[in-house]
């Protein structure tokens, strides 16, 4: 018998200082059998962080074909193709043809990625955006992580500041080059 996706729902205050995006957000997240905790919240984190008028969450590890994160517009165009992990050179190459605008959030070490990437092609590189979200971060939200979670997401300067609980935490998310050369 499969195993199913585990629902989880998230209450999210979002103040977004750096884009001016301040939202209050409902998320119901579907985790993937194989999908880890880190992969989980970076995706919901990167919803966040990327957070405008369009934006859904795909059928990602299911359909692989799809970002994990998409952006359209009120046509269905896709405006941004919004990836999770360390997607390889030819799915960041099929996503820089369908997407205008092209973003990775990674929880792992960017470094690792950027040598995967490197001397690969990929349509239009240097605009693909590589963000490395703090590991330590994402390890004490783990920890945390309940089926039901309500918290505040403050992002400012890059930084990022989560109230869960009466609790604090902090980390940053940057970014970093891809070079194909």
């Amino acid at each position: 018998m499969a195993v199913s996706a585990t629902v989880y729902t998230f209450e999210i205050q979002l103040a977004h200082v750096d884009r001016g995006v301040y939202e209050t957000l409902a998320l119901r997240v579907a985790r993937h059998p194989s999908e880890t905790e880190e992969y989980l919240l970076t995706r919901v984190l990167a919803y966040c962080l990327e957070y405008r008028e369009g934006i859904a969450f795909t059928r990602g590890l299911a359909e692989p074909d799809e970002p994990a994160v998409e952006v359209r517009d009120l046509t269905g165009t896709r405006q941004a193709w919004i990836d999770i992990g360390a997607p390889d050179a030819a799915r960041l190459h099929r996503a820089s043809k369908a997407a205008p605008r092209v973003a990775i959030y990674t929880h792992r070490d960017p470094a690792q990625l950027q040598r995967q990437l490197a001397g690969e092609r990929i349509h239009r590189a240097e605009a693909v955006e590589l963000w490395a979200v703090d590991r330590e971060l994402l390890a004490a939200l783990a920890e945390r992580l309940d089926r039901r979670m309500k918290l505040d997401l403050s992002v400012t300067d890059g930084h990022l500041y989560i109230e869960l609980g009466g609790e604090t935490l902090a980390g940053e998310v940057v970014r970093h080059p891809i070079q194909t050369d």
